[in-house]
């Protein structure tokens, strides 16, 4: 029997050291993300862990809020911000390995207002119209916030569609779910919101004029990785074939080509710095 009860706990030690047996099921790794990937992330997080045994905890809000966590816990294998403009930052402290960087997917900003349009907005302008009730992201925390206020600001509409921002929300989802639950007429928020929750949201097209810059979804590995080898898996597999089949059946645009058909000559990429007095203007 004592022999046996070794032979046992040298078997179970070469299956965890070779990944292999019943314990490879145990791996698993920390993604903190933007919430501008949500639905199309939970699928391919779901897929992933089927294909390869290895579970990715999901971590969302607004990838301001997913940076910080992620600094003061010191931990997290991937981070997945919902633009480019976090992943400038966490790379500006030290945050995220540069060479692991892999771009998911693109997003296209756009105006989402109740199916049907009850209010019969058509355009930014309409924003500034006396009675209209309008959301956006938190832009000091969210992507999507942020790139409300610089479209607004390159309009010269900032000013008088302050008037009407009733509310920031605290991530992507968050600003989603204000029009989806009839709490605002209109959000700026990604064309792809329509695709979140269909039959509730409708999306108006700005013009490409009024688009200074498209955003799109960034992956690293950040720098308080424990799992570099499966933190390095998970974002192949949503860079590659499978996991941008899975983005696309969300309603991304995943080439860069796709997203350029709204906005041939806006910037893509890049990082946007927040007015101080955004709120005053």
């Amino acid at each position: 029997m004592r022999k046996l009860f070794f032979c046992l706990v040298i078997l179970a030690v070469v299956c965890i050291s070779s990944g292999t047996g019943s314990f490879a099921g145990n791996e698993k790794i920390l993604a903190f993300c933007g919430a501008a990937s949500k639905p199309a992330m939970e699928e391919a997080a779901e897929i992933f862990q089927k294909q390869t045994g290895i579970k990715v905890d999901l971590n969302f809000g607004g990838s301001g809020t997913m940076l910080s966590q992620m600094k003061m816990a010191r931990r997290g294998d991937v981070y997945i911000p919902g633009s480019p403009d976090y992943m400038v930052k966490a790379e500006r402290e030290g945050l995220i390995d540069p060479k692991s960087i892999k771009i998911l997917t693109f997003l296209v900003p756009a105006i989402g207002v109740q199916t049907g349009n009850p209010k019969g907005i058509k355009s930014l302008e309409d924003l500034a119209k006396p009675g209209i009730m309008v959301g956006i992201g938190n832009p000091e925390s969210v992507c999507v916030g942020l790139y409300a206020v610089e479209l607004l600001q390159k309009s010269k509409l900032l000013r008088d569609v302050s008037k009407n921002i009733v509310t920031h929300a605290s991530s992507c989802a968050a600003t989603e779910a204000l029009i989806a639950m009839k709490k605002v007429d209109a959000v700026i928020g990604w064309e792809v919101f329509s695709n979140w929750n269909p039959g509730k949201i409708e999306t108006i097209f700005l013009k490409a004029s009024e688009i200074p810059r498209l955003a799109y979804i960034p992956a690293g590995i950040s720098t308080y990785a424990t799992n570099s080898v499966a933190a390095q898996k998970f974002i192949d597999f949503l860079a590659l074939g499978e996991g941008r089949k899975i983005f696309a059946k969300w309603g991304y645009a995943v080439t860069e080509k796709e997203a350029r058909r709204y906005a041939p000559n806006a910037l893509i990429g890049g990082e946007y710095l927040l007015p101080k007095d955004w709120n005053a203007q």
